[in-house]
């Protein structure tokens, strides 16, 4: 639950980032931000978030997908965010990170198509390193465990596994939302395909 993502807006609304509902929260603690109300867009800190959230959770919230439960409390997760004083764009780039391939190759094996779940994905070179492949968006893919032990350190042609996609260096609004569901709160800020 605390990795779930939210969408981070500067000042001026406009959207500039993806982070966790852990780092969420401790931006609204730290006052650099306020949760924004799904449904009316109203901001809050989290005491008022907690406030206009208490009616709804003491008859939903137990049941309810997207709350935190804590010995004493139900606090209903943020879904977006905006920043108290940053109304810069930063560059719109993402980091390559082993969770952003995933996410560009929409954690599916970029040989045979599936889907076995993250514990069986791992990232293939398709130049082998030790063939003078680099560690880039161009040359790593997602690939289940099977097929790239099935690959070892071959290129595709040599193994007879054609990629199913050529990888490329990903946009920030390709990794908007990709490979997971984004929330209708969003709307307002990126498109239902993840575009700002």
């Amino acid at each position: 639950m605390l990795d779930r993502s939210v969408l981070v807006l500067n000042k001026s609304w406009t959207p500039i980032a993806i982070t966790t509902v852990k780092r969420s929260f401790s931006l609204v603690f730290q006052d650099h931000a306020l949760i924004v109300h799904p449904e009316t867009y109203e901001m809050h800190n989290f005491e008022s978030w907690l406030v206009d959230n208490s009616n709804f959770c003491e008859s939903n919230a137990p049941e309810r997908e997207g709350w935190l439960r804590t010995a004493s409390l139900h606090i209903r997760i943020p879904e977006v965010i905006v920043l108290g004083r940053y109304n810069g764009i930063p560059r719109r780039e993402l980091v390559f990170s082993r969770r952003n391939i995933y996410r560009r190759d929409s954690f599916e094996c970029q040989y045979c198509g599936g889907r076995p779940g993250l514990k069986y994905l791992s990232i293939d070179h398709v130049l082998p390193v030790s063939k003078g492949g680099k560690t880039n968006w161009e040359n790593c893919v997602v690939a289940c465990v099977r097929c790239n032990t099935r690959k070892g350190n071959r290129t595709p042609d040599a193994a007879s596994m054609p990629l199913r996609s050529r990888p490329q260096k990903p946009t920030w609004n390709d990794g908007v939302g990709q490979g997971e569901r984004v929330p209708e709160s969003w709307a307002r800020f990126v498109h239902a395909d993840g575009k700002a």
